[in-house]
C-alpha cells in the first residue's frame, strides 16, 4: 500500500455549532447544562482526523483510532461554534500521529494528540466476525 500523500503537516477542520445534545448534561453532568461535554470534543477531534486521513486511502483501507490524549482547557456555551483541527505530525509505516487543537468564538478550548492505524477494512471485518462468532453462536 502507498501512503504517498500522507505528507507530514497536512491537516483538515472541521467545525460544529454545539447543540444541546453536545453538552455536559447530554452526558450525565447535571451540574454543566449547557456547555460542551469532553466527550464531544473527543468525538471532533476524531472527526478531524478520519476526514483528513481516510480520504487519501487506497480503496477498502481505512483508519482506526489507537490512542486519544485530550485536554479540554476551556468552557464553551451551547450555542457557540466549535472549530477543531487535526494535523500529521508523523507516519510511522501504518500508524498515524496527529496534533489536534480546538478553538469557538473566544479562543482556544482544547488540544489533544492522537494515533491512527491504517488497515484493510475487509481484512479487519473478518476478524470482527470472528471474534463475535463465539457470542453469535449462543442460544
Amino acid at each position: 500500500m502507498k501512503i504517498s500523500e500522507l505528507e507530514i503537516g497536512i491537516s483538515k477542520s472541521v467545525q460544529k455549532v454545539i447543540t444541546r445534545e453536545d453538552t455536559a448534561l447530554n452526558f450525565g453532568s447535571g451540574a454543566l447544562t449547557n456547555l460542551l461535554a469532553t466527550p464531544t470534543l473527543a468525538a471532533l477531534m476524531i472527526e478531524a482526523s478520519v476526514k483528513l486521513i481516510d480520504p487519501l486511502l487506497p480503496e477498502d483501507y481505512i483508519t482506526i483510532g489507537k490512542t486519544l490524549e485530550i485536554e479540554h482547557e476551556n468552557p464553551t456555551k451551547e450555542g457557540m461554534n466549535v472549530t477543531v483541527t487535526a494535523k500529521l505530525v508523523e507516519v510511522n509505516e501504518s500508524r498515524l500521529s496527529l496534533e489536534i487543537i480546538a478553538h469557538d468564538e473566544l479562543g482556544r478550548i482544547g488540544s489533544g494528540y492522537h494515533e491512527r492505524q491504517i488497515v484493510k477494512h475487509s481484512i479487519l471485518m473478518e476478524k470482527v466476525e470472528e471474534r463475535f462468532s463465539i457470542v453469535q453462536s449462543r442460544p
